[in-house]
């Protein structure tokens, strides 16, 4: 088994994420957004990223990295509402690797 060390942060907070499904609310912000339902999970990650652009165009690196953060936290719990693992995400961004982003996108316009 890996240790903290040697596991993403990114897998370990999705672990804490997945462990408050069904935890009280009262005391969980995270237990509050996933009995919300993900419509409101979605809100407030929209909410977070456009925060984070707005820190990206006034260019404070500490404001964006904190926004940042807390978008990445509000996406993980999307996930962890809509069943969607950290390694389908990885396994999608593996599959795009060495493809240009310009090809990649005309194949997903071809798709639709």
């Amino acid at each position: 088994m890996a240790t903290d060390s040697e596991t993403h942060v990114l897998d370990r907070l999705q672990a804490v994420i997945d462990s408050r499904h069904g935890s009280d609310p009262e005391t969980s912000y995270t237990a509050k957004l996933l009995d919300q339902g993900p419509e409101k999970i979605a809100k407030k990650l929209g909410e977070e990223a456009v925060e984070a652009v707005i820190e990206g165009v006034r260019g404070d690196t500490k404001r964006l990295a904190a926004e940042s953060a807390d978008m990445l936290y509000h996406l993980l719990v999307l996930w962890s509402a809509r069943g969607v693992r950290p390694d389908d995400v990885w396994q999608a961004l593996e599959a795009r690797m060495g493809t240009s982003g310009i090809e990649e996108k005309k194949a997903r316009k071809k798709l639709a």
